[in-house]
């Protein structure tokens, strides 16, 4: 067993609230959460659209379940579907992270999510109880001043106090719960792997081959072989199972890009390669012009297919370029190189995801001698498009292709974070 005296012993809080979006929208038209049948839907003219959230009420008398399509949605007249208010529900998150604010200093907030949070405590004692009363406390306010019923999970470190939110809080009849080191082989250890906070599917099959089946096991094995299969990351898992964790609550100000992302989940299967070349352009548009925002130019260039629900499968292909860039034509053509090698021409297409990694500062790209003049106007071309998005807006300026069959630029212009606002 490990020495836990050494450990950090802090009052930590996780806060989730519960089916948000569709809490949200319930507060918005005076509805009670926890009894409304109300389905949060993306666009509520197309009949694939995702479900984005269902209420309590909704998944526990219809077993709908967030990310279901609108059409797969029970034909009830008691069911009341609305579409997406992105912005309203931003200002509800907002309200949400103000009344933690009252409970303890912003530098000791950390926003996860739209709907999740931590909150270190530790020292306030004096000014508000202890962290059962604080935690009843906040859930309380919550609720009387934004209709949002929440779940708080509380533990020594941000690791069990998130774990302890997923596993027990979520459950527990008051919507709170407490773990502390002791509390590890019997709360979690007898747990699947995939039960356990950072672990995904594929971690979790490289551990079942090692005869790695709950966290119990993953706890009892020879931390040394996890090391030599897995590096840092093995250790890192070790000492997760056995609750260890050093992060410090503390706001993610200036956080920098280890990658530049952009995905889409595509309202219908695309078949035609011209139309997929279409959206691959466009998505690596977003993530260039991200990345020249940041100054920063990234020599690993990613591409993801997922094919249509029926078929299943895709693929995710990488490579590195000698040069780093940030320019979008030299991204596109990566990308279609991976996608002419690894696409299986007439699959039915419906995920594509593009994104730029292994950075360096812009300011760092080498010039090539015999075509750096050709290199620089499009830099210079690509940042005074930029500007003149700033300020009239993404589609301001945008290619002819935009506005084929197939393009999502126009769209995607109108929404926040992925849906409208």
């Amino acid at each position: 067993m490990f020495d836990y005296s050494q450990m950090p012993h802090r009052s930590i809080l996780m806060l989730d609230a519960k089916s948000f979006y569709a809490s949200a929208h319930c507060s918005l038209l005076g509805l009670d959460p926890l009894t409304a049948y109300l389905a949060v839907v993306g666009d509520p003219e197309r009949s694939g659209s995702i479900v984005l959230a269902a209420s309590a009420a909704l998944k526990r008398d219809f077993g709908v379940k967030n990310v279901s399509r609108y059409f797969e949605l029970p034909r009830d007249p008691r069911i009341q579907v609305v579409k997406a208010q992105m912005s309203k529900y931003l200002e509800v998150s907002l309200e949400l992270t103000k009344i933690l604010g009252r409970f303890a200093p912003f530098d000791s907030i950390l926003q996860y999510s739209v709907d999740e949070a931590w909150i270190d405590i530790t020292g306030t004692e004096k000014l508000f109880g202890d962290k059962w009363f604080v935690a009843r406390k906040i859930k309380q306010t919550i609720w009387e001043e934004l209709r949002i019923p929440v779940a708080i999970g509380i533990g020594p470190n941000m690791l069990m106090a998130k774990v302890c939110l997923d596993l027990d809080a979520k459950k527990a009849p008051e919507g709170i719960a407490e773990w502390t080191y002791k509390d590890l082989p019997e709360r979690l250890w007898p747990h699947p792997l995939k039960d356990m906070w950072g672990i995904g599917s594929r971690m979790e099959r490289n551990l079942n081959r090692m005869g790695i089946r709950n966290v119990g096991q993953l706890a009892g094995f020879e931390v040394s072989l996890l090391e030599k299969r897995f590096g840092i990351m093995g250790v890192q898992l070790f000492n997760h199972a056995w609750g260890i964790d050093f992060s410090r609550v503390q706001p993610n100000y200036n956080q920098t890009h280890k990658s530049y992302g952009n995905g889409i989940t595509l309202l219908r299967d695309y078949t035609k390669p011209s139309e997929i070349k279409i959206v691959i352009r466009e998505l690596c548009d977003e993530v260039t012009s991200r990345a020249r925002k940041d100054r920063m130019a990234g020599r690993t260039i990613s591409l993801g297919i997922g094919y249509s629900r029926e078929i299943m499968g895709g693929f995710s292909r990488s490579q590195s370029i000698d040069t780093p860039t940030n320019l979008e034509d030299e991204v596109y053509d990566v990308c279609i190189r991976l996608f002419n090698t690894h696409h299986i021409p007439g699959t039915e297409i419906r995920n594509v995801y593009v994104s730029l990694s292994n950075l360096s500062p812009d300011q760092e790209m080498q010039l090539d001698m015999f075509n750096y003049k050709t290199k620089e106007k499009k830099r210079s071309l690509a940042f005074a498009i930029d500007e003149i998005r700033d300020v009239f807006g993404s589609t301001s300026i945008i290619k002819a292709s935009s506005l084929l069959e197939g393009g999502i630029a126009l769209e995607r212009s109108a929404k926040i974070g992925g849906h409208y606002g």
